[in-house]
């Protein structure tokens, strides 16, 4: 097992924050903890970068903490806040001077090849994004010697993947976990979980119910992400919190030995 390190490249909703046009007090907030891009992951072990989900500020996220290679793209599903940057891969075509390895499921797969069919067409436009993919499902797989646990979740009626590192589980964009995962992710030394907002929501975990989870898996850690504005500014939000649960921050890092 790797040591890992875990960085919040975003912890928005499919949104983000500020909104635009919105003058609520989140999205007027100073508080650099309050402006969230859309939720991605980067996870680094051995000398291995492996981002998880490419959403619309997928460039802006590589850029910000100067992520110079990228060993894979890894997806938990089709919905454009974390597909739509995939084209942005071009540059690692480029620095790396070979395909980038994007994980994804069969729906997943579909899904690019729609939406960003230039890159597989058969006769290619100079410069479009180089794919090699790798068909992932509900078994273990790894990358650069790295496990990956696959956790089927509901996103309402959209099957979604979080993934289990180690003691480090990650699960974003669900409002239903199944018996079978439930037995996946007891006992974490991290949880990272989605809590869109405080009231009910028809495919993510609100707050209550994302601290329930929390506890009954005995997560010694917790971090909440893919938050949106009607959550609350984060600092008071926080205040409200055990020790062990926290609102997670664009740029916040954990360890993990």
């Amino acid at each position: 097992m790797f040591p890992l390190q875990i960085t919040f490249l975003g912890t928005g909703t499919s949104m983000g924050v500020p909104v635009i046009g919105c003058d609520c007090k989140v999205c007027k907030s100073e508080n650099p903890h309050d402006k969230r891009l859309r939720t991605s992951m980067l996870i680094e072990y051995d000398g291995a970068k492996v981002v998880i989900d490419s959403g619309p500020d997928f460039r802006q996220q590589m850029l910000k903490h100067e992520v110079n290679h990228l060993d894979a793209l890894v997806f938990t599903h089709e919905h454009k806040d974390h597909t739509a940057g995939m084209d942005d891969v071009r540059a690692y075509n480029f620095i790396q001077r070979q395909s980038v390895n994007v994980f994804a499921t069969e729906s997943v797969e579909m899904a690019l090849r729609n939406e960003f069919h230039y890159a597989f067409a058969e006769t290619k436009y100079p410069g479009v994004p180089e794919i090699k993919f790798y068909r992932i499902g509900e078994e273990d797989f790894e990358i650069k010697g790295q496990k990956f646990e696959p956790l089927p979740v509901l996103h309402h009626k959209l099957p979604v993947l979080g993934f289990r590192l180690n003691d480090f589980v990650y699960i974003t964009d669900a409002n239903y976990i199944p018996e079978e995962t439930w037995l996946k992710i007891q006992k974490p030394k991290v949880l990272v979980i989605n809590a869109l907002r405080r009231t009910q929501h028809i495919s993510h975990f609100t707050l209550e119910e994302a601290v329930s989870i929390a506890n009954e898996i005995g997560a010694e850690k917790t971090y909440l992400t893919h938050i949106s504005h009607q959550m609350g500014k984060h600092d008071h939000v926080n205040a409200e919190l055990p020790d062990n649960i926290r609102i997670a921050y664009d740029g916040l890092i954990v360890d993990l030995d």
